[in-house]
Formats: structure tokens, C-alpha cells, sequence
């Protein structure tokens, strides 16, 4: 049975290093390889208003959901990830846009929203909502030697990097059919899918594990972020 996580992985060590704990042993070609030789896929997943559906809609979004949920044969994971964000940047954005202002109408409009937004900030956090899907896939067929044994066993050679490369690509391919599956069945509901690439998951995996750097970190140059 695949299980999303692995229960011998997280028990404490007495050692100090912080990776020990870590499922995670590797990122790389978009795929997440585990400690114990599994793949995830992660998949971004854009949002619906349920609320604001007609009766209609929202009876055909639980029953299209429900197809979903009964056409898999294989676990998933559903996180919701809530950050509070640094807007810092944004703030710089609003003041030099207001410099360059030449309309004093305008530029008194953009100084008050500007000052909003800083008395808006400090009162309440403003929080950014992600969600993901974790697909797993674990190679089951040999249970006595691992995926990550197979992935590098005989490094060394010829044989053993062209084996090597082999088992990584049968295993992506497989985990890929189950991401082309769950993105066709979500898409059916309304939701935009994206399959996260190397670099995105790397910064998902370290913004989970430093939540607190990840408050202190800022937005990038705002006018550069697309809007989805």
C-alpha cells in the first residue's frame, strides 16, 4: 500500500543535522525523489468562489469532484498553504509610481491609497492562500531493494548510469500519467492546474521548512509578477 509519507523516515535520530529529518532527498527534472526512493509530483491548484455558483453549478462541481475522488486508485495529498506576505515592495511600487505622477490629482489619489494600504497592513496581516496537490508514485514491483538503490546502484559504469536513467524515466513517466489524469478531472470543474517546475519546488520546500524567513523574505519587483 503507498503511503504519502514514510513513518520510518520521521522518528527522531540523536543527531543534529536538520536534513536528517527531512522525507526529501533529492529535487530534480520536476519530480521530488524521497529518502526511500518514491517520487511526488506537486501541482498548483487555482481557486473557485463556491459561494457565488448557481445551484446548479455547485451541484455539478460536487458531482464532477465526486468522480474524482472515485476515480482514483492511488493516494493524494490536499495542502492549503496560508503566509502572511511582505508587501513591502509592493509599498516601494506605489511610492515611485507616485513620484512619476505628473497629475497632482492623481498623485494625491495614489498617496491616499498608498497610506491606506499601510494603516490596512498594520492592523491585520494580509495572508496569501495556495493550493496544492501532492501525486505520489512508489515503485512496488521489487520489494526488497529500493527505488533509490535502483536510481544509484552502479553509478560508476556505463551500464549501471544508463540502468540508472532508465528506472528514473519508467518511474516519471508513470508518476506523469497520474498527474495528466488528476488535471484532466479537476479541469472538469473549473480549476487551473499547474505542474510545479524544479525551481519552484525547491522554493516551496524551503519556504515550508523556514516559514519564518519566508515572512521576512520580500516580493520580487511587482511590476514583473503575473497576474493568474
Amino acid at each position: 500500500m503507498e503511503t504519502l509519507h514514510s513513518k520510518k523516515l520521521t522518528k527522531p535520530t540523536t543527531t543534529s543535522a536538520s536534513q536528517v529529518f527531512l522525507d526529501v532527498a533529492e529535487v530534480k527534472e520536476d519530480v521530488i525523489i524521497l529518502k526511500n526512493g518514491f517520487f511526488r509530483a506537486v501541482l498548483a491548484v487555482s481557486a473557485i468562489n463556491f459561494d457565488l455558483k448557481s445551484t446548479d453549478e455547485q451541484e455539478a462541481i460536487v458531482n464532477q469532484y465526486q468522480n474524482f475522488l472515485n476515480s482514483l486508485d492511488f493516494p493524494i495529498q490536499i495542502i492549503v498553504s496560508s503566509r502572511k506576505i511582505n508587501i513591502n515592495n509592493y509599498l516601494k511600487f506605489i511610492d515611485k509610481k507616485e513620484k512619476q505622477q505628473d497629475n497632482e490629482l492623481l498623485r494625491m489619489q495614489v498617496s491616499e491609497y498608498k497610506n491606506f494600504i499601510r494603516q490596512l497592513v498594520s492592523v491585520s496581516n494580509i495572508m496569501d492562500k495556495n493550493f496544492y496537490v501532492v501525486v505520489p508514485f512508489a515503485q512496488v514491483e521489487n520489494q526488497n531493494k529500493s527505488l533509490l538503490g535502483n536510481l544509484f546502484a552502479g553509478a560508476n559504469s556505463k551500464k549501471g548510469i544508463i540502468e540508472k536513467r532508465e528506472n528514473f524515466e519508467t518511474c516519471k513517466n508513470q508518476l506523469y500519467q497520474r498527474v495528466d489524469h488528476i488535471t484532466a478531472s479537476l479541469s472538469g470543474i473549473g480549476v487551473r492546474i499547474t505542474p510545479l517546475k524544479t525551481q519552484e519546488l525547491i522554493e516551496l520546500l524551503y519556504n515550508s521548512y523556514n516559514p519564518n524567513l519566508f515572512i521576512k523574505d520580500e516580493l520580487g519587483d511587482v511590476s514583473q509578477i503575473e497576474l493568474k
